[in-house]
């Protein structure tokens, strides 16, 4: 089965080794908890805040040695409020784990994004993402 594992984290300021160092980390612990290897995964989806321009986030992925795994970067949308300087990730991957099982992470300031996955009664926070 296919899944989709979220990540997000954050970098105090818009320079490409932050964002690429940020990302790698990112990446190794959303592969490392889900027990995810490169060759289960189908793709990866990378979004940037309007305010971090410096870097492709999807670097960190080949910086890990994951080459032959399809990557893409775009831009997060400019929402009042949003959270700043944050990456999103999304890696769609094959695994056997059941939807509520697949672990999301959210690093750094990101993990105030998505407090309701702690909520085991799913009746969390749904305005969050």
């Amino acid at each position: 089965m296919i899944r989709g594992i979220r990540g997000a984290t954050t970098v105090e300021r818009d320079d490409a080794e932050a964002i690429i160092s940020a990302t790698m980390e990112l990446l190794q612990q959303m592969a490392e908890e889900n027990g995810i290897d490169p060759e289960a995964m189908a793709s990866i989806f990378f979004s940037l805040t309007p305010d971090l321009s410096a870097a492709f986030p999807a670097e960190a992925a080949r910086k890990l040695g994951w080459k032959w795994v399809p990557v893409i970067c775009m831009r997060e949308l400019s929402v009042p409020d949003a959270l700043p300087k944050a990456i999103r990730v999304i890696m769609m991957a094959e695994t056997s784990a059941s939807q509520r099982a697949v672990r999301h992470i959210y690093l750094g300031r990101a993990e105030s994004l998505r407090t309701d996955l702690d909520d085991d009664t799913g009746e969390g926070d749904q305005n969050v993402i």
